[in-house]
């Protein structure tokens, strides 16, 4: 009997949940506890990411049709740029105070990661490029510079040239893939230098030879060497982190001018994101979300690592015409967006002494809503995603996640980009996902006939 219910439960949120989609509404929401929450280095950065997909996708690395964009902006992407150059222009801006009013290489904002503050640099890059600075007198162009210096010169290193992620010790983490190759790259592609290009790629590769781990299908482990807070666990954010890094860089070069003088890294590239995918979808649970260690049952369910591992799926599909994991990404997206109802769902089967059927029934209470995301499985009335790891704290589950509401604005670009494109791969996907729910369908019912008649 436990066996049945555990089935159709599969059933019943695997197909309630294709039916699922954010709002504009529910995502202004989404956004406004992201720029309320953000206070940390690569949370600008993030943040200014995910504004440029979603809002300004022509000045994006994975949207535009080349790379660097337009110097001059358009009258009516004004308002969303200027989200992204107001993070810039406050980081910029504050780095006499936070620096201690040193000159020469130093990070964009004073931080124990040597990688985090780099995050914020295409965001700098970009202000420069446009103009910014004959505005608002600021030197983006110096401020993108010293940062870039500061990863060459006072960042420590393994022996073959892994950057580290600290700035105390060499230590790797998975996360420095977001946060500096796509930095080298765009820097790469705006100074007309190939060689940062292929420093961002050869990083990556560094990055992959220490923390991929060929004994657990692939999934890459968390933090390596240094003398403390060693985690060879495979964190699921931290798999994710390395996925959407080497989808920025692949987007970067597919879109320079230098494409079709590195192929070969953009082929190592996608088929290196697919292999996380690899390790990370099997491992997905039957509610669309991944625990926080993925291959970890006793750690809890983790909807941030969730959004933005799905936004790469949609990426891959559309740089890459690979669409292998698309059915899982849109469960896990349809998840994301489920209303509260789903939570409390109570799913009883018939007693025999009361009923012949073997059909369950269902039943869902939500209150009344009184904000956009009020009546969302996934989010808190005021419009936090839940439940999310602590940022702070990767190995305890949070409250309120900034990067976490990142990666569902980078989730729904992705998505959206997606659809406009035509949905390649979807139709297939659909087909043999409706056959398997039809199927497990059937084994459910047919298990149920045969207990009760037992």
């Amino acid at each position: 009997m436990m066996f049945c219910l555990e089935l159709l439960t599969i059933v019943l949120f695997l197909s309630w949940a294709y039916g699922q989609n954010l709002t504009n509404a529910q995502i202004s929401v989404v956004s406004s506890c992201l720029a309320s929450g953000a206070s940390h280095s690569w949370e600008y950065g993030t943040r200014a990411e995910a504004l440029l997909e979603l809002n300004a996708p022509s000045y994006s690395v994975l949207s535009s049709s080349h790379v660097p964009p337009p110097p001059e902006v358009p009258s009516n992407l004004t308002a969303a740029l200027n989200d992204v150059f107001s993070i810039a222009r406050m980081v910029v801006s504050n780095r006499s105070i936070s620096n201690g009013n040193i000159i020469g290489p130093q990070p964009l904002i004073q931080d124990a990661s040597a990688a985090d503050p780099a995050s914020i640099g295409i965001a700098v890059i970009l202000a420069n490029w446009t103009g910014q600075g004959n505005i608002d007198d600021l030197d983006y162009a110096g401020a993108a510079q010293d940062q870039l210096d500061f990863l060459f010169t006072d960042v420590p290193k393994t022996s073959d040239g892994a950057l580290s992620h600290r700035v105390d010790q060499v230590q790797l983490w998975s996360d420095f893939v977001y946060m500096v190759p796509p930095f080298l790259a765009y820097y790469g592609v705006v100074s007309n230098n190939k060689s940062l290009l292929v420093e961002a790629y050869t990083q990556i590769s560094l990055y992959r030879k220490y923390l991929r781990d060929t004994h657990s299908n692939n999934l890459w482990k968390h933090v390596l060497l240094g003398s403390s807070d060693n985690d060879e666990g495979h964190w699921a954010t931290g798999n994710a982190w390395a996925a959407a890094g080497m989808i920025r860089v692949l987007g970067t070069i597919q879109r320079s001018q230098y494409a079709n003088q590195l192929k070969g890294q953009q082929k190592d590239l996608a088929n290196w994101v697919r292999e996380i995918h690899g390790g990370m979808y099997p491992l997905l649970n039957y509610n669309g979300l991944f625990r926080n260690y993925p291959d970890d049952d006793s750690t809890f369910y983790d909807a941030s690592s969730t959004a933005l591992l799905a936004s790469t799926v949609y990426r891959l599909s559309l740089l890459w015409n690979t669409h292998t994991y698309l059915p899982l990404a849109e469960q896990c997206r349809k998840a994301i967006s489920a209303p509260l109802g789903a939570q409390i769902s109570v799913v009883t089967t018939p007693s025999k002494s009361t009923s012949t059927s073997s059909t369950p029934t269902t039943t869902s209470i939500s209150p009344p809503p009184t904000s956009a995301t009020s009546n969302m499985l996934h989010f808190t009335p005021d419009g936090w995603l839940t439940p999310v790891v602590n940022p702070y704290s990767y190995g305890s589950e949070g409250q309120n996640s900034p990067e976490g509401q990142a990666f569902v604005l980078e989730m729904q670009a992705a998505w959206r980009d997606w659809v406009a494109d035509g949905a390649k791969g979807a139709n297939g996907s659909y087909k043999r996902f409706s056959i398997s729910v039809s199927l497990l369908w059937t084994i459910v019912v047919a298990h149920g006939v045969c207990t009760w008649l037992w």
